[in-house]
């Protein structure tokens, strides 16, 4: 379940308002969360890395590689291929609720290499392809393919495998930016508008840490250092809890 962008802004608002320390407006907000969430995302991938580093438990919640897991799966989608070799990635797209406003995805990283179903594990370098086309022993065949990721086009070696209906592969998706949209009311004031709205795609379990790092932001847009400090403390000491 995704994150309520209406309830994050006024929460955030409430936070802000409630000693009259400033205002967060609507755009601000959109732009800050948006990053706020590109950031968790990115961060994903390094904590991975660094859990699989570290001695693990098998409690069915505290699992913390299963955890960022189940994060991620927010993002994991599977994409098809167009052309010839090389071949251009298409990714998928996403239908974003309440108003099924359709957008095709961002590759954010790609995973998985398929061709007829069976994963292309033999990844190389462009300095590498060289050698390897040199040497009659080394040399790919049809039975077993090489593959290059380069300037978003994916090279499969040797280069008479041309029918992209064959390829697939798996990827992260890009977050799509949060929107909070608004109506304007009789008097005046900014109303939440769900048609106009989209959520941020993070799992709910990350709502407070959104809360916390769009306020820190917020603090270096209304000038006030003791916000700033706060939220930072926050984010710090919450990062080293989940990475100890």
């Amino acid at each position: 379940m995704a994150i309520n962008v209406d309830t994050v802004y006024k929460t955030v608002l409430l936070i802000l308002n409630q000693q009259q320390r400033g205002y967060m407006t609507p755009d601000e907000f959109n732009k800050v969360g948006s990053q706020v969430q590109l950031s968790i995302f990115e961060n994903y991938s390094n904590d991975l890395n660094q859990q699989y580093r570290t001695p693990q438990n098998d409690t069915e919640y505290a699992d913390r590689i299963k955890n960022i897991q189940e994060d991620l799966q927010f993002f994991q989608r599977t994409g098809t291929v167009t052309g010839t070799n090389p071949f251009v990635l298409v990714p998928g797209s996403t239908t974003y609720f309440p108003n099924d406003t359709v957008i095709p995805d961002v590759i954010s990283r790609l995973g998985t290499t398929y061709l007829d179903s069976i994963e292309l594990t033999q990844y190389a370098q462009r300095n590498e392809i060289t050698q390897l086309l040199l040497s009659p022993l080394t040399q790919p065949t049809n039975s077993f393919p090489i593959h290059l990721y380069e300037n978003n086009l994916l090279y499969i070696y040797p280069t008479t495998i041309v029918a992209p209906a064959s390829i697939t592969f798996s990827y992260l998706k890009k977050p799509q930016d949060i929107l909070w949209g608004s109506t304007t009311g009789n008097l005046g004031e900014l109303l939440f508008a769900v048609d106009q709205s989209r959520n941020f795609e993070l799992n709910v379990t990350e709502q407070a840490n959104v809360i916390t790092r769009v306020l820190a932001y917020a603090g270096i847009i209304i000038n006030d250092p003791t916000i700033i400090q706060v939220a930072a403390q926050q984010v710090q000491q919450d990062e080293q809890n989940s990475k100890s």
